[in-house]
């Protein structure tokens, strides 16, 4: 199959954007249209047939409300050393990069650990 042609690293990307458009309730043709790219190519990256730029992969983090650092370090753009920042990057990592979890799930983790740094980073303001 084509896919293997381009890497493991991007069909992977192809199947989580996948499901982040269809948790999203888009079309491919609504989030190709948000992202301002062609259908085919959007469909051609879902199916790891190509590798998408950092910033398309921004346009199409921002038409899935989603952060265009999870789409880089599954792009294989960024190693997850590199992303800067506090402690939480690494727990935030560790549940994107666990095998055990679907998508849903890990998105679904991921904003409970943000509302809880949220309420806390609000607490400490008290």
């Amino acid at each position: 199959m084509a896919k293997g042609k381009v890497g493991k690293t991007v069909g992977s990307l192809g199947d989580y954007l996948k499901e982040q458009r269809q948790a999203s309730r888009l079309s491919l043709r609504q989030l190709a249209e948000q992202a301002g790219v062609s259908n085919p190519y959007l469909s051609q990256i879902e199916r790891g047939l190509r590798k998408p730029s950092a910033e398309v992969l921004q346009q199409i983090a921002k038409a899935l409300r989603i952060s265009a650092e999870q789409l880089y370090i599954r792009a294989g753009i960024v190693s997850p050393e590199e992303v800067p920042g506090a402690p939480e990057r690494s727990v935030e990592l560790a549940i994107l990069n666990d095998p055990h979890l679907n998508e849903r799930q890990k998105q679904s983790l991921l904003d409970v650990y943000a509302s809880f740094l949220a309420l806390n980073t609000t607490t400490e303001k008290e």
